[in-house]
């Protein structure tokens, strides 16, 4: 797919990933709309792209998804591709985390960009054409422990991923989902920072994983795992679960410490 003058709407455009997926697109001259639930950081973020439209909405309200999808309608009438980035993110253990967290997770990474999707799948199906691009975790296919229901919700959004596309096959509509390994962004606490450096787990630039995302748009990828060996760890947890359960099990007990 080419992205030139494509509609692209970017859901969570204020987080660091979400910001360098923009500035990505910018470069190739695609019509970008950008949603955040902060004013000043959409005003921020637009100074930088001044071509873009900016849509302040919180996707776990229907009143602003119903926003998002008519508003983009109304100024370009056609929304070629969507990619959903916001998300929210939990390490603790799982018997210590708040009902309101759990749900929290649930609804913000999981249920509303499902909803949100719904509105914009039948507009794409009626154009036969469009690309719903959903991005994920490695941790949806290498679940860790102190990050259950963050491994859950990308591991369900994996599962809806690939229902939806074999649903949608032969309508020209695509659904893609892309699991960066860990990001270096201040979506992760300082006890997850200092976990990773003390585990050497590797941690990519925005700007890396924005490249990947793009490149698996245009090139109509269905799945994109980013991070060697983390995709090489995707085959062999599906494989052989207990075996990565054996290799896990020190850091996980000593993981405890960073909480």
């Amino acid at each position: 797919m080419k992205l030139e003058h494509k509609n692209i709407l970017i859901i969570g455009a204020t987080g660091d990933l979400g910001a360098a997926v923009a500035r990505r697109l910018n470069s190739e001259n695609a019509n970008i709309v950008l949603v955040g639930r902060s004013k000043d950081k959409l005003a921020a973020l637009a100074t930088d792209l001044p071509k873009s439209i900016q849509i302040i909405a919180d996707i776990n309200h229907e009143k602003d998804r119903e926003k998002i999808f008519q508003k983009t309608l109304e100024k370009f009438n056609q929304i070629d591709v969507v990619i959903n980035i916001a998300g929210l993110m939990s390490f603790n253990e799982f018997i210590l985390e708040t009902d309101e967290i759990t749900n929290s997770l649930f609804q913000t990474n999981v249920i509303s960009p499902m909803l949100l999707n719904k509105k914009i799948a039948k507009h794409m199906i009626e154009n036969s054409s469009g690309s719903i691009v959903n991005i994920g975790s490695i941790f949806g296919s290498i679940p860790f422990a102190l990050f259950s229901s963050y491994s859950a919700t990308k591991a369900a959004l994996k599962a809806y991923s690939e229902s939806l596309r074999r649903e949608l096959e032969g309508t020209g509509v695509n659904v893609s989902y892309i699991a960066p390994r860990a990001i270096r962004t201040k979506f992760n606490s300082n006890a997850i920072n200092e976990m990773n450096n003390k585990f050497k787990i590797s941690m990519d630039d925005p700007d890396f994983v924005a490249n990947e995302i793009i490149n698996a748009i245009k090139l109509g990828k269905k799945d994109k795992y980013i991070g060697y060996p983390e995709k090489l760890f995707v085959r062999i947890n599906a494989l052989m679960p207990r075996l990565v359960d054996k290799a896990l099990k020190k850091q996980n007990q000593e993981a405890k410490q960073f909480i």
